[in-house]
This record gives C-alpha cells, structure tokens and sequence, in this order.
C-alpha cells in the first residue's frame, strides 16, 4: 500500500451519506457513519449499472455490518468488504480510510 492521501476535512462530508471525490484520477465514494466515527472509501464504480454512482447510494446496516444500496438496481454492498449481499461473487474495491485531526485520508493501491 501507498502512503496516506488527503481527500477533505470531514465537515466536507455529509453524515450517514456519500459524497464522490477524484482521487489520483479514480473516483472514490466516501460515508462517513458519525455513530460508528468512522469513515468508508470504495470505488464508484457500480458493477450492476456500470455507471459511477455508489455516492449517491443509500447507507443503512444488513446483519449489524455498515452496507450501502446501490441508487440504480438497489444491490446492497457490505462497506467493509465491498462484496455485494445479493451476489458473493460481485464485489467493488474498498480502500483503507482513517480520520486524523479532522481530516479524511484514504490509501490506494501502488
């Protein structure tokens, strides 16, 4: 892995929800789940739709595990793992991110 990117301050996010950021020319969805203090970065790429949409996705838990809900045919993706509930076989990438000092950071593969 890379060394840490700084994506945004976390007032840039919105709580409980997604937002798109180009990160070294890829874009990344970020949520950020205040209750959890955590934040998640996967692509935004839905592999359903083909189009990059999973910001706009909708946040919720399936099992206690954080998953987000594709806006297009509704597949539901674990946000630790990226794996698609529906779909075992079907994933999107995730990437480490951390908050530190009020910032979001993330890591990309080399």
């Amino acid at each position: 892995m890379s060394n840490w990117i700084d994506v945004c301050h976390i007032d840039d996010l919105q709580p409980d929800s997604g937002v798109c950021a180009l990160v070294k020319g890829q874009q990344i969805a970020l949520f950020y789940l205040p209750r959890l203090q955590l934040v998640f970065a996967i692509g935004n790429y839905d592999p359903f739709s083909q189009a990059n949409v999973l910001s706009r996705g909708m946040v919720g838990d399936l099992g206690g595990q954080p998953m987000l809900a594709s806006p297009m045919y509704k597949q539901h993706f674990y946000l630790h793992t990226g794996v698609c509930f529906e779909d075992a076989n079907v994933s999107v990438p995730t990437y480490p991110a951390r908050i530190e000092n009020d910032r979001v950071a993330i890591q990309l593969p080399e």
